[in-house]
């Protein structure tokens, strides 16, 4: 597939390795803007984070962070050809980034395959595996670009998003905010949605059903995404 089309804008994705996913949408849509004037993008792919969250708050000033150079083509053409092309973007690893104004939000869909066997595509691979961005480089890159009031917000499979809460933890970080995500109301979640901030308080746990009869879009998906979906 050479193109994602959403309402305002369209994801080009020929060079990427990592595609528009299901799991980058519910995330663009999810995360907590409110407070929000400055907000990193880590891991930026396509772009699609960055896209989405520019179009909620479109007076939000946005940095995207890109390490591999295909996927940062489509991303810089994807800005460009987007209502927003002052999204800023760099290619470089997110451990070489540096900021004098420091971020009110950091979003990423982080690489998570730790473990598992690699395939041939290295792009693929970079995008996929945490060789080059473990969890705790992640939280270190958040915490090293923002201020106290900032929030991490990521999106992970279950099981993963256990290790990470707990790295958080080891880390100073706290989490906040967690919709556990299920395809179907009779299958167990296999998603989570996160929020990690500085200081801590009590966890606001929700839950999300995708589907609902047959194969369709749950009314709660369709409230979450609905100003993205062309055909929603």
């Amino acid at each position: 597939m050479s193109g994602f089309v959403f309402k305002q804008f369209k994801v080009a994705q020929t060079r990427s390795a990592m595609k528009v996913s299901t799991d980058g949408i519910l995330l663009g849509a999810w995360a907590d803007l409110t407070t929000s004037q400055r907000l990193l993008d880590i891991g930026t792919g396509t772009g699609l984070l960055a896209l989405m969250c520019k179009q909620r708050k479109p007076t939000m000033q946005v940095n995207a962070v890109e390490i591999d150079a295909n996927a940062c083509a489509d991303a810089q053409q994807n800005f460009t050809n987007s209502p927003w092309p002052d999204i800023k973007l760099m290619q470089k690893a997110i451990q070489q980034v540096t900021t004098t104004a420091e971020f009110d939000v950091v979003i990423s869909n982080p690489p998570y395959f730790n473990a598992s066997l690699k395939g041939q595509d290295l792009a693929r691979n970079t995008a996929r595996h945490t060789d080059n961005l473990s969890f705790s480089e992640l939280i270190t890159a958040f915490k090293n670009l923002s201020h106290q009031n900032a929030f991490l917000n990521v999106i992970l499979p279950c099981p993963e998003a256990q290790l990470f809460i707990a790295q958080a933890q080891l880390q100073g970080l706290y989490l906040v905010r967690h919709c556990l995500v299920q395809t179907t109301a009779t299958k167990a979640p296999s998603r989570s949605l996160m929020c990690f901030a500085y200081q801590m308080q009590e966890c606001e746990l929700t839950s999300l059903t995708i589907h609902g009869q047959g194969a369709q879009y749950s009314d709660e998906y369709i409230a979450l995404c609905k100003d993205f979906y062309l055909k929603m």
